[in-house]
Parts: structure tokens; sequence; C-alpha cells
């Protein structure tokens, strides 16, 4: 039986519905504070430079205090306030040009403090000059909200040498952070480096650096970072890291990032939307039919995570009203309680009517075909098949049996029932042996079985 229409939203549209369309932004970053201006007191410049050093410092020190620039400012932070509370793309474009324009109000009353900054940039000839006119860019940077200011001073305090080797790791880091504002992510990803391998254990610092290979197209090396990072931080990881993980993993159509993603994500965070995310993910990326489908849509159904039309639709076509009637009829019957399925369509009131028809005989045969499955020259794919008829009607115990029975026999699609041994155990509470049998599960069926171990492992956790 086969959906007249295509259905709509698959897990890219879900992914849109939840808010994780491609180009959201990264999870929120907690960015380091600009490095503070060297301190005179600390270093000794050059007799040359001190005149250009203290007359930028001055002025500086002047600006701050001015109260056009304090307007100015206050100007701009409305502005940011406003973009941010801004809804729709006309409503964030009109925010940006009164960001931009309160930026360039700013700028232009700072530019004498400017000149005399770049004159003391000028005139440093040694390390020292150097890291002061790094801390006055900084300030100066600071005071005009700009970015690239804020980074080229960072950027001079390193270069000058007269950073510590104790805060290196930190200032590479706002380096990197400052980057990624500015969209450089070749510089950031050299900076964040260097910061990691100069023994920053900052778990900001790890996140942006994946994220600069991610926003630069090289998802799967930030992927894998991501991935490290997340495995580190353990029951304790963001949810949002995960999320973006599986958006950025989905985008890219790398599967299996996206099961990695995925399985965390429901093992850490089984809410109804992440159970959604998720399945909807695996599902389109594995491109499963038929009878591999089914055993995903079950867990969708056991996790009550169905979403939309799509997934009754592909459930009924799976299970077929003809071959598994009582399931096919117990997920129309939920989608229509749920007003997902329209009980005049054409296509729900024909396989209704089949699978209510085929129900009384279906039920019938159970008897016969449990005595088939259990007769001495009974074949793999009988005990299976009887498996597969009592697991449709919730008989696990009896279904758990039939599985039992197939496993011990010649040509049996061994990972399928095993998998499906481990469904009808997990419906029956056994937690413990259902991820065994899950666990055996390694070919192309392992990322279902590996979601379905989410589900077990919570259940047994009694979440």
């Amino acid at each position: 039986m086969i959906r007249a229409r295509f259905l709509t939203r698959t897990a890219l549209g879900l992914v849109v519905a939840l808010g994780l369309a491609a180009g959201t932004a990264a999870p929120s970053l907690a960015k380091e504070k600009p490095a503070k201006e060297a301190k005179a007191a600390d270093l000794k410049p050059s007799k040359a430079y001190i005149p250009a050093y203290t007359a930028a410092k001055s002025a500086l020190d002047a600006a701050a205090k001015r109260a056009d620039v304090v307007a100015a400012r206050q100007k701009l932070v409305n502005a940011q306030n406003a973009y941010n509370a801004a809804t729709g793309k006309k409503g964030r474009a009109d925010a940006q040009v009164q960001i931009d324009a309160a930026t360039t109000e700013l700028t232009g009353l700072l530019t004498a403090e400017k000149g005399l900054v770049e004159a003391a940039i000028a005139a440093a000839t040694v390390p020292d000059d150097k890291d002061l006119s790094g801390g006055l860019l900084l300030t100066l940077g600071n005071l005009s909200a700009d970015k690239a200011t804020q980074r080229r001073g960072v950027q001079m305090r390193i270069d000058s040498g007269r950073v510590s080797a104790a805060d290196l790791p930190k200032f590479n880091g706002i380096l990197g952070s400052l980057s990624m504002d500015l969209k450089d992510y070749p510089a950031a990803r050299t900076a964040l480096k260097a910061a990691l391998d100069g023994g920053s254990t900052d778990t900001d610092v790890s996140i942006m650096y994946a994220d600069a290979h991610i926003k630069d197209g090289q998802q799967a090396a930030g992927l894998k970072i991501l991935q490290d990072v997340s495995q580190r931080a353990g029951a304790t990881v963001p949810v949002g890291w995960l999320r973006y993980g599986l958006q950025i993993a989905y985008n890219a159509k790398l599967a299996d990032d996206a099961s990695w993603f995925a399985n965390k994500l429901t093992a850490y965070y089984p809410t109804t939307e992440n159970w959604s995310l998720s399945l909807a993910v695996v599902r389109d990326l594995r491109s499963y039919a038929g009878q591999d489908q089914i055993d995903l849509l079950r867990l969708m159904e056991r996790t009550k995570s169905f979403l939309e039309e799509r997934d009754y639709v592909d459930y009924i076509q799976a299970a077929d009203p003809r071959r598994l009637p009582g399931e096919a009829l117990k997920i129309i019957n939920q989608g229509l309680a749920a007003g997902k399925l329209n009980p005049a369509d054409q296509f729900v009131t024909d396989a209704k009517a089949q699978a209510t028809s085929r129900i009384g005989p279906d039920k019938a045969s159970l008897a016969a075909l449990q005595k088939d499955a259990r007769a001495a020259g009974a074949t793999a794919a009988t005990a299976a098949a009887a498996g597969d008829a009592y697991l449709s009607y919730d008989d696990a115990a009896t279904a758990e049996a039939m599985y039992a029975i197939a496993l011990g026999k010649p040509g049996v699609d061994t990972t399928r029932v095993q998998l499906r041994m481990g469904i009808a155990q997990a419906d029956q509470g056994k937690w413990a042996d259902a991820e065994a049998n899950f666990a055996k599960v390694t070919d192309a069926r392992a990322p279902i079985a590996q979601l379905w171990t989410s589900y077990v492992k919570n259940k047994a956790a009694g979440k």
C-alpha cells in the first residue's frame, strides 16, 4: 500500500520547526572578556615612546568620560538590544541599520583618539612599547565597540612577547573568540589551536575550535572535535551542543555523525521533541524502508514522539494492513485521535477498512502459526514470522519466545531477529536483556539498535 501523495516534512522540515535550521547560531558560547590594557608600571618602555603613549592614554581616558561618547555608546547598546529583540527578516534588517548608524557615529567621535593611538604604535621600538601599544588598541577597541581593533590589540600584545606563558593560552583564546566574531575562521582556528596546545582547559575554547571548522565548511573535522568535548563532558554535556551537532550533521548528510549526536541527545535528554528530531534525522539520512523502517517507527510509537501526518502514514505503510493488520489499525487509531490523520482521507479509510477486515482471520491464525514455529522442522522464516505477528499484537512474551526459536535455525536474518527480540524484551521491561540484544546488532541496522539502547537505558533509570 503506497500513499498517493507525497507527504511533507522530512527531517529538514522538523529541523526548521524546532528552530535548528541551517544558519542558526552555534550554541551560546561564553566569550572571555577582552584582555586588559598592559600597565605601564609593570613595563619599561623606551624614553622616546613615553610621550606618544601618554598622549594617547590621556586622550582615551578623557574620551571615556565625554558626554557625547557616553551617549553614543548607549545608543549603540540600545540598537543592539533592539536587534536581539527583533523578529522577522525585516525587523532584524531595520535594527541592523540602527546598529550600523550608531557604530559609525561612535567611531567618528573617536577619530582624534585613534590618530594618537596610531602615532604611539608608530613610535614603538622595543617589546614593552609594543605591549603597551596593544593595550591602547584594546582600550580604543573596547571604547568604540570595534572587535577588529580589539583583535589587533590582543595580537600586538601576543606578538610583543611580553605576555607570560601562563596567560598566553587565555590571550590566544580571546584572539580566537574575536576572530570568530569577525568570521575570520582560519585565523580563529590558528589562535584556538594555539590556546589548546598551550594547555587551555576552557571548554568554550574547544567548542569554538569545533565551530571554527564547521563555519568554514569543514563539518566532519568540526563534528569530531565537538564529539570529543561532548564525550568528556558526559552526562553534563549541554543539550545545545548535541542539538547543534545533530543539525550540522544532518545538513552535511553525515549519517554516522548524525547517529552519534542522536544517540547522545536521546540518552541524556529524552524529551519528546528530542526523540522526534533524532528519529527523523536518522530515518532520513539512513533511508530506511519497509521492514527496517518499521523498527525505527516502533520506537517513535514507544516514545510518543509522532509529530506529523507523515510519521503515521509511513508506519501504516511499513506495517501494511494486509500483513500486520493489528499494528496498522493501532497506529491509524492513534493518528486519528491525535488529529494528525484525516478520517475522510482515502488512504486512511482504505487502510482502516483493510486492517479491520483482516484482524479476525489474522488473530485466528496465530495459534497455528505458533505451532508451526515450534515444530521440529520449522524454518527460521516461519519462527520469525510468528514473532512478528505476536509482536504486532503487543504479545511481547510470546514474540520473544518465537524469535528465540528463529535464532536457533539456519538461514535466519540474525540482526533483524536480534533487534526485534530486543524490542519484545523492552516491551516487557526486561531492560538488561534488551540492551544485550541491541548490542549484537552491528550491521546497517546498528543505528536503529543504538537508539533503542538509549530508550531502554532511560527506562531502566526510571526516565
